[in-house]
């Protein structure tokens, strides 16, 4: 069994790691270097940096914070926000990214996850999904720009389009979860992790140790992602993956 994954998230707004709740509510939280560099110690398997306004701002994310984190830390590293084509992503992992998430423009042209992984490969291309259960009927709509427009678009399609396209991997954000700290949306990941075939990474809702087993085995997600829990220092990532072990889930 391939063991499953714990990825820290910074996501960043002019250059400050920041949190929210359901996408609001945004605190500042640090120096994403600093950040960086107490995950990449402390075991954390890989490192994940949004910028969540570039595509609200329409512009490209910032290439000097990614430099920065990239020179603190030795684990792969995952960068988004405002990645708008494959030159883009070309010059996200120049500057030290190992994959590049996209979520706005993907959407929008959806032909550019494929531009990007036939020149990078799929294994550098992650598909980011923010997802909002539909309050009049079933199922999960995609959301972009930062979760604040609406596209129409089921999740479950869209996962299995971008899949299609060339994307090697899914970060899947509950909306309806993100920072509550109630648990991730368990149904929402068995939704896509049974449409598709490549790993997905459930965000959105982590509070404590369970929560994360959960993703993992009954969600099926290949790896977890949180903030604010280990920016506050609440939970470390070693207690987490004593924690995954004592459930029989494969760490790292």
């Amino acid at each position: 069994m391939l063991r499953k994954r714990i990825l820290p998230c910074l996501d960043v707004r002019d250059g400050k790691v920041v949190k929210g709740v359901n996408f609001i509510d945004i605190r500042e939280m640090g120096d994403p270097a600093v950040h960086a560099r107490f995950y990449n110690d402390e075991g954390a398997d890989e490192l994940v940096i949004l910028d969540i306004t570039a595509s609200h701002e329409e512009r490209r994310s910032l290439i000097h914070v990614i430099e920065s984190v990239a020179d603190n830390i030795f684990i792969p590293l995952t960068v988004g926000g405002g990645v708008r084509t494959a030159e883009d992503v070309r010059d996200m992992l120049n500057a030290g990214a190992d994959r590049v998430s996209l979520n706005t423009a993907a959407v929008q042209r959806p032909e550019v996850l494929t531009e990007a992984a036939e020149r990078f490969g799929t294994q550098c291309v992650v598909a980011a999904i923010d997802a909002r259960r539909k309050t009049e009927r079933e199922g999960w709509e995609v959301f972009i720009y930062g979760g604040r427009r609406a596209t129409g678009r089921d999740a479950l399609l869209w996962a299995k389009e971008v899949e299609q396209r060339g994307a090697g991997e899914i970060l899947l954000t509950s909306m309806d979860r993100d920072g509550t700290q109630i648990g991730y949306d368990i149904d929402l990941l068995q939704a896509v992790t049974s449409t598709v075939s490549i790993p997905v990474i459930a965000s959105g809702g982590a509070g404590v140790l369970q929560h994360f087993a959960d993703a993992l085995t009954a969600g099926g997600a290949s790896a977890v992602l949180a903030a604010s829990l280990f920016h506050t220092r609440d939970m470390s990532i070693g207690q987490l993956k004593e924690f995954l072990r004592t459930k029989g889930v494969p760490v790292r």
